[in-house]
């Protein structure tokens, strides 16, 4: 008799685990890495937060490159640390992101905005995109076809 409450505790925490939405916290130096790929891809690197309308707007585009093929994108959530729990994971959970999703989580701003690129103000959202051959930053949104153009140069 208590083989089935074991099966149905299994069960459900299994699909608890499983249906988290797992999104770490780095400091900057452990993001670092992940914007210099040496791979034979095109990455792109977008800067955005849960608080930013135009951030949310162009998120669709990203998740739609993120599909092509020998393109990967990494979203870097730059929420307050304290709104991670509360606003960023339902947000992710909501909009079923499948994009990777890391959340950057370094007090000194003033030291990885400049590291990130020096004529970054701050100002989100921001993405960078790059190759082997080629490193490009924007301060900007995008529309579809803007983005689509950039991504076709590289």
């Amino acid at each position: 008799m208590k083989m089935p409450y074991l099966l149905a505790f299994v069960v459900c925490f299994a699909c608890t685990r499983t249906s988290k939405t797992e999104v770490p916290s780095l400091s900057y130096q452990e993001l670092k890495p992940m914007l210099f790929n040496e791979g034979n891809k095109t990455y792109v690197v977008n800067f955005w937060a849960t608080w930013c309308a135009p951030c949310i707007k162009e998120l669709p585009y990203f998740e739609a490159l993120n599909q092509m093929e020998n393109t990967d994108v990494l979203l870097v959530s730059l929420d307050f640390p304290k709104h991670k729990e509360s606003r960023l994971l339902p947000f992710i959970k909501k909009n079923q992101l499948q994009s990777k999703v890391v959340h950057l989580d370094d007090a000194n701003e003033n030291f990885w905005i400049n590291a990130i690129d020096s004529t970054w103000s701050g100002a989100i959202p921001a993405t960078l995109i790059y190759n082997q051959n080629k490193r490009m930053f924007y301060e900007q949104s995008f529309s579809e076809d803007e983005l689509n153009q950039i991504i076709n140069t590289f």
